[in-house]
């Protein structure tokens, strides 16, 4: 029987070949039962200590997060899920970007023990992490139109927008079910004005990718005041920027695991994989 925030049998088939086994050594508890209290604890959020015991032993369903975290596990169980998804043609490519604010919890602050990190108040989810945030992280992450992660990025709460926006879509890497590279590329990139930026835009045409990006008030003041030394305004779809709505509905869904909507984890590799996991269940429960 399939419990309350635990994996389906679907869920369990698409992850269990890309888990490691260890070739010697004891007997391990089994894989699914380690993965659904990891699921449990994200979903909840409650500390590793409090795992229910039909989860076993909370160190071990801890230890092992820790190794698939660090080995980047839930990071190329994302791109498989995703090949089979393109592979299906179920994947839209008018892709939205955008960034969300999470608030971390005091528990996920340094110990104050040697070696350990500098303690960090917030997290953005963007394609990048930086384990010595110093505020609130920032997390950004691209969506294809169905409202599916396309790639994730952790970055201090200080960063930029703008300046995540070119390695968060060059994190973007679906692979290919047979023969063919990756596809890296939208078709079309749909971001608020935070992302507004000459650079950004020269970016997207040197690619081939068409936007849909508002101006901001101040660049379009300058522009007006260079005359026809200013260039030409951008194009904006109105039609195409009613869509964005598809992000922040993502970024709900995303919070919904409460481990996420609030940062509990002391390092950026641990919850990134926390993200990473619960875009994984996303893509999974789509298809």
């Amino acid at each position: 029987m399939v419990r309350r925030h635990e994996l389906t049998d679907l869920e369990r088939e698409l992850l269990a070949p890309l888990i490691p086994r260890a070739a010697t050594g004891r007997p391990r508890v089994e894989d699914r039962q380690v993965v659904n209290g990891m699921v449990y604890k994200i979903r909840t959020g409650i500390s590793w200590r409090d795992l229910p015991e039909r989860y076993g032993s909370w160190k071990t369903v801890y230890t092992r997060f820790r190794r698939y975290a660090l080995d980047g596990v839930f990071t190329r169980a994302l791109p498989q899920i995703q090949a089979q998804a393109d592979a299906a043609g179920d994947i839209d490519w008018l892709v939205q970007i955008d960034s969300t604010i999470v608030r971390a919890h005091q528990h996920a602050a340094a110990t104050g023990r040697k070696g350990g990190g500098a303690g960090r108040t917030n997290r953005t989810i963007t394609p990048s992490a930086d384990p010595e945030a110093d505020r609130p992280p920032k997390s950004t992450s691209p969506v294809e139109g169905k409202g599916r992660p396309l790639a994730i990025l952790i970055t201090p709460g200080q960063r930029h927008y703008s300046v995540c926006a070119r390695p968060l879509l060059e994190r973007i890497r679906v692979p290919r079910v047979g023969l063919g590279r990756p596809r890296c590329w939208p078709d079309q990139v749909i971001a608020d004005k935070a992302y507004s930026s000459r650079g950004f835009r020269a970016y997207l045409r040197k690619r081939g990718i068409a936007h849909t990006i508002p101006e901001k008030t101040d660049q379009r003041w300058y522009r007006l005041r260079r005359g026809c030394h200013g260039g030409r305004p951008p194009g904006f779809d109105r039609e195409s920027c009613r869509r964005r709505n598809v992000i922040e509905r993502c970024f709900n869904r995303l919070k919904g695991f409460r481990g996420i909507a609030t940062g509990y984890e002391k390092t950026a590799a641990s919850y990134e994989a926390a993200v990473t996991l619960a875009s994984f269940l996303l893509w999974a429960r789509s298809l």
